[in-house]
């Protein structure tokens, strides 16, 4: 039988992956080349909340089930893969680079967002050829950016409420 804490954890990441398959799922703002989304802020307090491996694995799913019944099928591989990546990497200046550094989230999160513009073009020019993937980097970085930007504000909210705190207690 599980314990109380493993049940917890899951639960708490199987939230934290519902609430970033809302932000891509609902929440689209059509840019030229595809959408921009809130999920990549919620991946990244997902790393907030949960950690470095149970926050990516959350983003991972989230964005993933947003690919699969959205109707983005080849993408949802990638996808899990890339924002998985993204996350870890933010988790990883949080957690062993930078742990004592007050604004570690935020270099975190730019890096793991580099990476995931990286990998994403990477993907386009394999798919869909060089011209394509070129074609696409503006709409990731904005995706990218605006997922910074709403994560500063976020984070800027809840931290002056106390709640990330007490989440991250729960």
């Amino acid at each position: 039988m599980k314990s109380d804490s493993s049940v917890k954890g899951l639960t708490k990441t199987a939230m934290m992956a519902a609430i970033v398959f809302v932000g891509i799922y609902l929440i689209k703002i059509p840019v030229p080349n595809g959408y921009t989304h809130l999920g990549d802020c919620f991946i990244f307090l997902g790393v907030l909340l949960l950690g470095t491996k149970k926050g990516s694995l959350a983003g991972a799913i989230g964005a993933a089930a947003s690919d699969v019944l959205g109707g983005y099928m080849h993408w949802a591989v990638p996808t899990f893969f890339i924002k998985y990546i993204m996350a870890f990497i933010m988790g990883m200046f949080v957690d062993k680079l930078m742990p004592d550094f007050r604004w570690n989230w935020i270099i975190g999160a730019v890096g793991g967002g580099l990476i995931q513009c990286v990998l994403y073009t990477a993907f386009d020019c394999f798919m869909f050829g060089f011209a394509y993937g070129i074609a696409g980097i503006p709409s990731i970085v904005m995706q990218t950016i605006n997922g910074i930007i709403f994560l500063c504000i976020l984070v800027a909210v809840l931290s002056k409420s106390g709640a990330i705190r007490k989440l991250k207690e729960m």
